[in-house]
C-alpha cells in the first residue's frame, strides 16, 4: 500500500471547510439580509426564519450523514453535498421571490449542508491521528475562521458588483470549484480493516449507547448553548453596527475580523488540547464570548466594535474542532460519524436559534440588548456542564501511536 502523509487530509480539510456550510450559509447570512429584505420589504425575523429552518434542517441530517459516512466512507457523502449546496445557492438567485420560496430553498440547502458541516473532515482526522489529534483538528477547523474572514468580503463585493442574486451565483460557483477540488484529491479515510487481521477494533460506544450517555447530554446541551449565543450574535452583527450609525463596509469588516478570530481560536484550542485537560480548554473559550457581548451591549466605537467581534469570533473559533476532541475522548472513535451527527445536531439547532431569537427580541423592542444579556447568561451556564464532564473516557494510547501508522505498518 502507498504511505499517505497524513496531513494532506489536514490540508484539504482546511480548504473544503473554507466553503462549508459556516461560511457559506451563517457566515454571509448578515451581509444578504439587508438588501433582501429591503427589496421585498420582509422583516429582519421573518428573514431570519429561512436560516434558521435551514439549520434545524441540517440539525436533522447530519446524523444520517454521519451514519453514511461510516459505512460508505467520507468523499461518497461529501462531494454530492458539495453539488447539491451550489446548486441550491443558485436557485436562491433565479427563485427566492417570496419568503415561502426563500424558506424551502434553505430548507434544501440545509439538507446538502449536512454533508457539508465539519463532521467528514473531523471524522477522517479523527482515524489518522491520536498523538496530535487535538492539533490536526486544530489546524483543519481553521478553515472555517479562514473562511469566515474572506467568504462575507467575497460575498460583500459582489453584492456590490452585481447585486444580491450576482452574489449568491458567484458563492455557488466558489463552493463548487473549492469544497469539491479539496476533497476529491485530498481528504479520505484510512483503509478499514478487520480486527482479524491483527489490528485493534476502533474503541467508544455505539450511537444508541451514546444516546442514554449523561456525558452525551452534557456535551449535547453545553454545544447547543455556546452555538445559540454565538452565532446568534454573528448573524445579526452586521446590522446591529449599521443600526448604530456605522458603515456597512466598516460592519462587514469587524465580521471579517470574528473570520480571523475563528483561526485563531481554533489552532489555539488544537494547540492546548494535546496539553490540557480538554474541559478546562472548552470553559474557556466558552467564557470569552461574554466579555464581547458586554463590549457590544456597551455601544462601542467601530474600533471597540471589533475587538468584541473578535472575542465572540475566539468563542466560536473553538467549538468545532471542541466537539470532535471531547467526542473522541469521552464517547470514542467506534460510531464517530453517528454520534458526531448527533452532537452537532445540537450544535445546528443552537445555530438556527440564535440568529431567530436575536431578529425577535429586535423585532419586539428595537433593540438587541435584551437577547444579548440573556446570551451571555447562556454562556455561562454551557461552561459549567463543560466542568463537570469528569475524567477522560479514552484517553491518549501509550506511546502516542496513531491508528493510521498501524495501518500502514500492516500493509
Amino acid at each position: 500500500m502507498k504511505t499517505i502523509n497524513r496531513w494532506w487530509i489536514v490540508v484539504g480539510s482546511v480548504f473544503g471547510l473554507l466553503v462549508g456550510n459556516g461560511p457559506i450559509m451563517q457566515f454571509t447570512f448578515g451581509v444578504f439580509l439587508l438588501p433582501v429584505t429591503s427589496e421585498f420589504g420582509w422583516s429582519r425575523s421573518t428573514t431570519s426564519l429561512a436560516l434558521v429552518i435551514g439549520l434545524c434542517v441540517t440539525a436533522l441530517c447530519v446524523p444520517l450523514a454521519g451514519r453514511l459516512a461510516d459505512r460508505h466512507g467520507v468523499r461518497a457523502v461529501t462531494l454530492p453535498a458539495i453539488t447539491l449546496f451550489a446548486l441550491a445557492m443558485v436557485a436562491l438567485a433565479f427563485l427566492a421571490d417570496t419568503p415561502a420560496k426563500f424558506m424551502i430553498i434553505y430548507a434544501l440547502m440545509g439538507i446538502a449542508a449536512a454533508g457539508q458541516t465539519p463532521l467528514p473532515y473531523a471524522k477522517a482526522i479523527a482515524a489518522w491521528f491520536d498523538d496530535k489529534r487535538g492539533l490536526a483538528l486544530g489546524v483543519a477547523m481553521s478553515g472555517v475562521g479562514l473562511g469566515a474572514a474572506l467568504v462575507p468580503q467575497f460575498a460583500q463585493a459582489l453584492v456590490a458588483h452585481v447585486g444580491w442574486r450576482g452574489a449568491y451565483v458567484g458563492l455557488a460557483a466558489l463552493t463548487f470549484v473549492v469544497g469539491f477540488t479539496a476533497v476529491g484529491l485530498a481528504v479520505r479515510e484510512p483503509p478499514h480493516r478487520a480486527a482479524a487481521d491483527g489490528l485493534p477494533a476502533l474503541p467508544g460506544l455505539t450511537g444508541r449507547q451514546a444516546l442514554r450517555s449523561p456525558l452525551f447530554w452534557k456535551l449535547a446541551i453545553a454545544f447547543a448553548g455556546v452555538a445559540l449565543a454565538t452565532n446568534g450574535v454573528i448573524a445579526h452583527v452586521v446590522p446591529l453596527l449599521v443600526d448604530r450609525g456605522i458603515a456597512a463596509t466598516l460592519a462587514t469588516s469587524a465580521l471579517g475580523f470574528a473570520g480571523l478570530a475563528l483561526i485563531g481560536g481554533r489552532l489555539l484550542a488544537g494547540f492546548l488540547l494535546d496539553r490540557i485537560f480538554a474541559p478546562y480548554v472548552a470553559a474557556f473559550f466558552f467564557l470569552v464570548p461574554v466579555a464581547g457581548i458586554a463590549l457590544l451591549l456597551a455601544n462601542p466605537s467601530p474600533a471597540y466594535a471589533a475587538v468584541a467581534v473578535v472575542l465572540i469570533g475566539l468563542g466560536l473559533g473553538a467549538e468545532v474542532d471542541l466537539i470532535a476532541f471531547l467526542l473522541s475522548r469521552y464517547l470514542g472513535l467506534k460510531s464517530f460519524g453517528e454520534i458526531y451527527g448527533y452532537l452537532f445536531a445540537a450544535f445546528m439547532a443552537g445555530s438556527g436559534g440564535g440568529p431567530y431569537v436575536m431578529g425577535l427580541v429586535f423585532d419586539a423592542t428595537g433593540s438587541y440588548s435584551s437577547a444579548l444579556a440573556g446570551l451571555s447568561l447562556v454562556l455561562l451556564a454551557s461552561a459549567m456542564l463543560v466542568l463537570r464532564l469528569g475524567a477522560y473516557t479514552y484517553p491518549r494510547q501509550n506511546g502516542g501511536g496513531n491508528r493510521s501508522e498501524v495501518l500502514q505498518a500492516a500493509h
